[in-house]
């Protein structure tokens, strides 16, 4: 299945009207379908929803100070709208069924295009004059990323890459070069030899749990191995490839004992349990900061030996459709500050996600942090070697968690991959042909 098959679609055009299908699981027998009265609300108040990624609540109530200050005559209100990005769309649902709609709201790459394409998210577009945002400043990819059909359903905000992240001392008394390795099989090698450094009562490696998002951070090892969840709406779990990926998880915990599946992935790399991990850009402030004083934290490229290695991530700052156009207007105006070169400089430095304007690279704080940070420019400069998720992953309802559970039982159950990932493929190709292909154009 291509582009090609449904003429004048563009790719983001195509991929909108195949989660028009996704949406129907995630939000069966929901209300919140965008229908409902307009909310008129307080005009003068912003109300935002967050999960505050990256335990950035200072960070936000500063950046909302920052806002006030300019615009003295708007009052916002920061509301903790969940502990993660799922409880966040969770309680936005709930709102579009009949409850108070904020003005602004966190949403993650999974669940924005379930509320684009049932209305319920304004396309900011023609807004973006009014409210003075320059929508060229941002990073084209990450902006892109919220694009269907022309119009942009939110602006990039809290995003992110999976970084590989290690032990600086632990690699030297191994005797290991100061760097990632460069592919997965290198690895391999150099894992039994950083076990006989940790002791038996730690880990070489890492791997996140089905709920720390491990379907997130292993397509970027299952694409170097030369599989993948998907090709477009082929899953691909099947493949040899796919499958040779999910047995070297298997092995690396079960056969060679230098890895383990950690519930508290960031936590534990940061407390020196496991000597590496892949975890997010957003959680390099808390891993360095629990890190300091224990041991030199070093972060590197995901391995890469046959191009990209690793996706991106995270999530974008949206407005309900059902609210009025002056609310609207200045939740855009709110958005457009925040994300600003200098605001999204001071979040990227006290979170580590990435910068999410261009000019902020330019902005002389960045620029020095990055020079006094080096782990922190490690995302920045891996931006140039990612690319998009599978289909499979990010527009099949409820994928993350099928995927991410196939994984923990190769990892903790010590299934064989093949059977596992078969498991995975028939609840997902279930999904797909009641949910999408009926829904897809002919």
């Amino acid at each position: 299945m291509s582009d090609q098959q449904f003429p004048g679609l563009s790719r983001r055009g195509f991929l909108g009207l195949a989660g028009a299908a996704t949406a129907g699981l995630a939000l069966t027998a929901c209300a919140g379908t965008g229908g409902g009265d307009e909310q008129e609300g307080d005009a003068n108040a912003i109300t935002f929803w967050s999960n505050h990624p990256g335990t950035s609540k200072e960070l936000e109530n500063e950046l909302i100070s920052r806002f006030q200050t300019e615009y003295p005559d708007l009052k916002v209100n920061l509301v903790s709208a969940g502990k993660n990005y799922e409880e966040v769309s969770q309680r936005f649902n709930a709102a579009l069924s009949g409850g108070d709609l904020p003005d602004v709201v966190v949403l993650s790459d999974v669940w924005w295009f379930n509320y684009a394409l049932n209305g319920s998210i304004e396309p900011m577009d023609s807004h973006f004059s009014s409210a003075g945002v320059d929508l060229a400043d941002y990073v084209d990819s990450l902006a892109a990323d919220y694009e269907f059909n022309g119009q942009h359903y939110a602006l990039p905000y809290a995003r992110s890459t999976p970084l590989f992240y290690y032990n600086k001392d632990v690699w030297a008394k191994a005797g290991l070069p100061e760097r990632g390795p460069e592919s997965w099989t290198e690895f391999d090698e150099w894992g039994p030899k950083i076990q006989s450094i940790v002791g038996a009562d730690k880990w070489a490696h890492g791997w996140g749990n089905a709920k720390d998002y491990l379907a997130w951070t292993f397509q970027g090892p299952m694409w170097t191995f030369g599989g993948r969840y998907s090709k477009e709406w082929q899953l691909t779990f099947n493949d040899a490839k796919s499958i040779e990926a999910g047995n070297y998880l298997r092995d690396s915990i079960n056969a060679k004992k230098y890895a383990s599946v950690r519930p508290t992935l960031p936590v534990d790399i940061g407390n020196g349990l496991v000597a590496s991990g892949i975890a997010s850009t957003g959680d390099l402030k808390s891993i360095t900061s629990s890190a300091a004083g224990k041991f030199d934290l070093g972060t590197a490229f995901l391995p890469h030996p046959n191009g990209p290695g690793a996706t991106t991530g995270g999530a974008g700052l949206a407005i309900p459709a059902r609210i009025s156009d002056t609310r609207k207007e200045n939740a855009l105006k709110f958005i457009g500050f925040i994300t600003n070169a200098a605001n999204t400089a001071y979040f990227s430095q006290g979170t580590g996600y990435m910068p999410v304007r261009k000019s902020a690279l330019q902005d002389p704080s960045e620029q020095q942090f990055l020079a006094e940070n080096p782990n922190s420019k490690t995302a920045i400069d891996q931006l140039a070697l990612t690319r998009s998720q599978d289909y499979a992953r990010v527009f099949i309802p409820g994928a993350d968690q099928i995927i991410g559970t196939g994984l923990e039982q190769i990892g903790l159950q010590n299934r064989d991959a093949a059977a596992a990932f078969a498991d995975v493929t028939n609840q997902l190709q279930t999904i797909i042909d009641r949910q999408i292909l009926p829904k897809l154009p002919k």
